[in-house]
């Protein structure tokens, strides 16, 4: 699947979520980059048709990784248009809670690994 190029005001967007990470995300994220998880290609804030900025990305498996935590608290009608148009893009989206990085990271890795 082919994805837009991301616009300039996406792309800072993405840049500055890079820049400012959560824990969760830095914890995972350093288990997946450089192709050291299954030796797949992650992204990280990965712009989507310049509609949505998603946590991780692999495009080898059309794969989306979002972290949920605090962020996502009373936001459930965005996250469910948010999900149906990445899954309608033919998208495969993986939930992972912030608290699951934070206390198993292994735990997480060998969920993730498991879904695929």
């Amino acid at each position: 699947m082919q994805l837009e190029k991301p616009n300039q005001t996406f792309k800072l967007r993405a840049r500055e979520l890079r820049k400012n990470s959560t824990l969760s995300e830095v914890l995972l994220w350093n288990q997946l980059k450089n192709k050291q998880f299954m030796e797949l290609d992650f992204d990280r804030q990965k712009v989507i048709n310049n509609k949505y900025i998603a946590d991780l990305y692999c495009k080898q498996l059309n794969l989306i990784i979002e972290i949920d935590g605090n962020t996502h608290d009373n936001k459930y009608d965005y996250d469910i248009k948010r999900e149906n148009y990445l899954l309608g893009l033919g998208l495969r989206v993986i939930h992972i809670s912030d608290l699951d990085i934070k206390t198993n990271i292994e735990g997480v890795l060998t969920h993730i690994k498991n879904l695929i």
